[in-house]
């Protein structure tokens, strides 16, 4: 049964492992980002988003004789070839989408992306500081290029 978190918000039903990955998020109200199946198309949510909490199942013939076959933790990311996940303890996993046998959401503790200010913000303020530092590479030195290979 659900009781009241520190700020007097209800503390969701969690398994225990996800308890504090949600406490070190900041106590998001989990209730409001839950996924959107049915209705119109532009009022429906689904899909992974970062920090959610989620249990990894993974191949056991990709794994060690006896290692646990679960990961669960806070997902950091993805790519096109895997997951980088944050367990309750610390520690960081960089997961090959190859070896993944099921994922299981746990809860969201991000809105959508296309509702996420903080998120948008994000991306928009990295864009501008790669920018700036792709224009300090250029105006360095070799101009940022190795061509002292070639000859002429």
């Amino acid at each position: 049964m659900a009781g009241k978190g520190r700020r007097g918000r209800k503390k969701p039903e969690l398994p225990d492992w996800a308890l504090e990955l949600w406490r070190q998020a900041g106590e998001p109200d989990i209730e409001e980002y839950q996924d959107v199946f049915s209705g119109p198309l532009l009022d429906r949510r689904v899909g992974l988003r970062r920090d959610d909490l989620i249990e990894v199942l993974l191949d056991a013939r990709a794994l060690l004789k006896d290692a646990e076959p679960w990961i669960r933790g806070r997902l950091l990311g993805t790519n096109k070839n895997s997951f980088e996940i944050l367990t309750e303890d610390g520690r960081y996993h960089h997961v090959a989408r190859d070896v993944i046998v099921e994922l299981i959401l746990v809860a969201h503790l991000r809105p959508p992306y296309i509702d996420d200010r903080e998120l948008l913000e994000f991306e928009r303020e990295d864009a501008k500081r790669r920018n700036k530092i792709h224009e300090e590479v250029d105006k360095g030195g070799d101009s940022g290029r190795d061509d002292s290979h070639v000859w002429g």
